[in-house]
């Protein structure tokens, strides 16, 4: 079978994300996200049946091997991410975040944290029970892959759900820090499961060590990679170079994070929230905000397509089982509740000493998307025996997220929050 070039796999995936972004807008009406999700996976069923019933076409095979060309975890966490983030927080108030930096900064970590070990030993016992055995120390890396909520996802919902701009801060700052920890969880707890007798065992100094240097580092470097472009803004005004000098800041902190083992999400999230506000405010023309805010708009909606699309496909690649499906239903109301438990903890503290909205908690429980970066995530894992059950559960956590949460969020916020 031909190996298709990265030009010609673009082009497909491009193509059916404007057909079914057609099919969707012309008579599905749904969040584009959601609605080319369920279009993909009807296709993916379409293609499925169509393979058991005329097999000697190799339909499904020939689908699983241009999915297996497009590297998810590369793609999204070496590529699409960067631009997805920065897009998002381009559009976040400061101000609003500020705000509420307390309960954002405890949802984004300690939250994270919370999630990761309520999930990950509810699954080791849980599994077990089924006669699923999945080491402890996966059970923990799937909950950190699962645990942070989608920004991609998050951000895109928020777009068409209509909840008081206190809540909406809350939510929006945490995705999109979240997720940035969440990965720098993930990372460190494969690090653990990973290494050998003959290497240094990783105690919590280092793990504190790794933590720091991750976070911190990646937000300095966001700090710094921002001024510097927000001090070129600020000295011209052609809004080509302008709008091509943000691009080269993602792309370069990103990279550059990367290099360092900083934290590329949280580096670009911070360079995007400065000069979204700051060099919105005070470096940039009107005309030059105008074709900043268009040109990261477009891109924005462009990149969601194409990833949302590649979500619903991925079904084609996953291997299912009677198991892997129970497991699946029993791991879905636990997220949930890990997911209520973990938001809830900090809400209430913080409640003690300040009013916070009514209903928050349910409505950030149910709001709080998973998505893409928890399948790129469970893709990169090495190959373990458990690796395709961990695929299965974490794909059906997703899915259940962005089509069932994502469709019934409106009507949970109007229901709880006051």
């Amino acid at each position: 079978m031909p190996t298709l070039s990265l030009f010609n796999i673009a082009a497909i995936t491009i193509t059916l994300a404007a057909c079914f972004g057609y099919i969707n807008h012309r008579w599905l009406r749904m969040p584009i996200s959601i609605g080319l999700v369920i279009i993909a996976l009807f296709a993916s069923i379409i293609v499925m049946l169509v393979d058991i019933i005329l097999p000697e076409l190799g339909i499904q095979n020939a689908v699983r091997f241009s999915l297996a060309q497009i590297d998810f975890h590369e793609t999204l966490m070496k590529g699409m991410l960067s631009f997805l983030l920065f897009a998002g927080a381009l559009h976040v108030d400061i101000e609003d975040l500020l705000h509420r930096k307390y309960a954002i900064t405890l949802m984004a970590t300690f939250g994270v944290l919370i999630s990761t070990f309520l999930i990950g030993f509810s699954m080791f016992y849980l599994t077990g029970l089924i006669n699923l055995e999945i080491p402890l120390i996966y059970c923990l890396i799937f909950g950190s892959l699962i645990a942070p909520t989608d920004p991609v996802a998050v951000l895109g919902i928020l777009k068409t759900v209509k909840v008081p701009r206190s809540l909406k801060a809350k939510i929006a700052g945490e995705s999109l820090f979240n997720d940035g920890v969440g990965v720098v969880v993930f990372t460190i707890l494969v690090a653990i499961a990973t290494q050998t007798p003959s290497d240094d065992a990783i105690g919590a100094y280092e793990i504190t060590r790794l933590f720091l240097l991750e976070a911190g580092g990646g937000a300095a470097l966001g700090l710094a990679t921002g001024y510097i472009a927000y001090l070129a803004l600020k000295s011209i005004d052609e809004y080509t170079i302008e709008v091509l000098i943000t691009l080269a800041l993602v792309m370069m902190s990103y990279s550059l994070a990367y290099a360092l083992h900083f934290s590329g999400p949280i580096a670009v999230v911070i360079a995007g929230l400065l000069i979204g506000n700051r060099g919105m405010r005070f470096a940039m023309s009107e005309s030059t905000r105008d074709h900043v805010n268009k040109f990261w708009t477009l891109l924005d909606e462009i990149m969601n397509a194409a990833l949302f699309l590649i979500i619903g496909f991925e079904i084609l690649a996953i291997t299912e089982t009677a198991t892997n499906l129970i497991a699946t239903l029993i791991m879905i109301p636990v997220v949930l509740i890990a997911r209520f438990i973990a938001v809830g903890l900090p809400i209430s503290l913080l409640s003690l000493k300040a009013k916070y909205t009514p209903g928050a908690v349910v409505a950030l429980t149910w709001g709080g998307l998973r998505g893409g970066i928890s399948v790129a995530l469970v893709l990169s894992l090495p190959n373990i025996p458990e690796k395709e059950s961990l695929l299965a559960i974490t794909y059906g956590v997703v899915i259940f997220s962005i089509i069932i949460q994502g469709l019934t969020v409106k009507k949970v916020v109007e229901r709880f929050v006051k």
